[in-house]
């Protein structure tokens, strides 16, 4: 059996939670996130590069010095809730 419920009761639910979820919306879009983007981008772009020079067979330490500039872009604060 199911249960009925009024159709204004609804309506008054799903605007509520349409009203809460532009407010997140609006809260996330105003963090200020290009700095973390900016250092995920030379993250993939620095493991991309060592992938490169890994197939190409270049010495290990011209690999290593891509993958050490991974580890210290890792290593920059960045705030932790975005």
């Amino acid at each position: 059996m199911v249960a009925e419920v009024a159709p204004d009761k609804c309506a008054i639910g799903i605007q509520a939670k349409s009203k809460a979820a532009q407010w997140n919306l609006e809260r996330l879009r105003s963090r200020s996130v290009s700095t973390k983007r900016s250092l995920a981008l030379h993250e993939f772009a620095l493991g991309v590069e060592a992938l490169e020079r890994f197939v190409r067979q270049e010495p290990l330490r011209r690999v290593h010095e891509c993958v050490f500039g991974v580890l210290a872009l890792e290593s920059e604060p960045v705030d932790p809730r975005l």
